[in-house]
């Protein structure tokens, strides 16, 4: 019994001290930066300026890039919104293909929002 209760004790503190080291690792980096990206969206629904939003999501974007970082789903799309809503329509495509290239998974969603614009500008 004694080597049995000597054994569940060994593997006890094993698992303490592991959960322990665990605990103390590095923080590991975010998988991507936001930049001011959420506030600029409810910006956007609240109906504020567009160009000062374009402004803050370059400037978010500017600062993504030079962190060697990866912005979120959704920011690109977003800058093509922005860019659509103020006539930038060249602009816009290049952001929506760069969505579309990063989150293929938005393809559709991308490929909506194309053909939605086209059919605005007829």
């Amino acid at each position: 019994m004694s080597k049995t209760f000597a054994m569940s004790r060994t593997v006890a503190v094993a698992a303490v001290g592991g959960a322990l080291l665990a605990g103390c690792a590095a923080p590991s980096k975010p998988l991507y930066q936001w930049e001011g990206y959420q506030p600029q969206v409810y910006k956007y629904f609240k109906g504020e300026s567009k160009e000062a939003q374009v402004a803050e999501l370059e400037k978010g974007l500017e600062k993504i890039k030079s962190d060697n970082g990866a912005a979120p789903p959704g920011y690109h799309a977003q800058l093509g919104l922005l860019y659509s809503s103020l006539g930038k329509d060249d602009q816009m495509v290049q952001e929506f293909q760069t969505e579309k290239a990063l989150f293929p998974e938005a393809g559709a969603y991308i490929d909506f929002l194309m053909k939605n614009v086209k059919k605005e500008s007829n």
